[in-house]
């Protein structure tokens, strides 16, 4: 099974076309044949449990006490593919509207200089419900994304990965989630905000709750406040950036009180590792390349992808400019 897994996260590193198990059998002149990677594909299970498994080594080798967790989803698009609890409707934030597609919601292990993945999770919607004032039924998941990452913490707590940051988009800076890392992990944690989150700066206003917008605040240039969001019971220092000096701001909030404008926008920086994996799993890795129909298919499908990655990235980790990183 191993075998197999290594052979097909190889063969999606390589072909320009769909991955088909014709197509890998064809490669290996018919040594191992199609029905056999197919029920391969068809018949396993591989979770994020079997990814650890996959790269613990390799994290234990370039481990450090001051590497980040970047949680991040992806949605891909699959709009020729039937529906079924994997492939759903999604709002696209990046394109600003709904799109069919597999949404994957991954755990970045980033440290000396490279990006390990640790953790993923498939969005599932399971439960179908009727809206009351349209009558039309909707799916739904079972738990919500955020609730998918406070579990991935917790697993990567459990695994003993050395970090100190967690960091994440707006989509997943809910209370809930921030407490789970400075409270009960006691870990720091930088996340972007957005505009219409509820902040005070002064703790009387907070203890009133008199909160103002985000983006109705006159925001100090390349400097770090300390105030309070609306249902966090800790402060926080936010700032706000320019993503590029015209289009528009970020907000940002870090558990870290004595950190600067300058830590918290250096330390933000490595989120972006994340797009970086997540394009390399659209590009690099035959990420939408999969014809099946079957659900457990399609997610073994995805499995290999997220090794195929990692079996680059991998390789990096030997190159002596990385050596020298370490």
């Amino acid at each position: 099974m191993e075998k197999l897994l290594d052979l097909y996260a190889d063969y999606l590193s390589v072909t320009c076309g769909y991955a088909v198990a014709a197509g890998l059998s064809g490669m290996l002149h018919g040594e191992i044949s199609h029905d056999r990677i197919a029920r391969f594909l068809a018949n396993g299970e591989y979770t994020s449990r079997a990814l650890w498994q996959q790269v613990k080594s390799v994290v234990r080798e370039v481990a450090s006490d001051e590497g980040v967790l970047v949680f991040d989803d992806t949605i891909q698009e699959e709009p020729w593919m039937g529906e079924n609890d994997l492939i759903c409707w999604y709002f696209d934030h990046c394109t600003g509207r709904n799109v069919k597609g597999i949404n994957l919601l991954n755990c970045l292990y980033h440290v000396c200089g490279i990006s390990i993945p640790v953790a993923f999770e498939l969005i599932r919607k399971s439960v179908c419900f009727c809206g009351i004032e349209t009558r039309q039924e909707k799916p739904q998941g079972e738990v919500t994304k955020n609730e998918l990452m406070r579990s991935m913490i917790d697993t990567c707590v459990r695994n003993q990965i050395k970090f100190r940051w967690i960091l994440f988009d707006s989509w997943l800076s809910s209370i809930d989630n921030m407490k789970e890392i400075n409270v009960t992990h006691e870990k720091d944690f930088i996340g972007a905000l957005k505009s219409n989150r509820l902040v005070a700066f002064i703790r009387e206003d907070q203890k009133r709750k008199r909160f103002t917008r985000a983006d109705q605040i006159g925001w100090p240039e390349q400097e770090a406040v300390t105030g309070w969001l609306k249902g966090l019971d800790f402060p926080v220092r936010q700032v706000f950036i320019s993503k590029d000096g015209s289009t528009g701001i970020q907000y940002l909030a870090c558990s870290q009180l004595t950190a600067d404008w300058n830590t918290i926008t250096i330390i933000c920086q490595k989120r972006w590792n994340v797009e970086v994996f997540h394009k390399s799993l659209k590009s690099s890795a035959a990420l939408a390349k999969l014809p099946a129909r079957r659900i457990n298919a399609q997610a073994n499908h995805i499995f290999a992808s997220i090794i195929a990655v990692f079996k680059i990235l991998a390789v990096l980790t030997k190159t002596p400019r990385m050596k020298e990183k370490k």
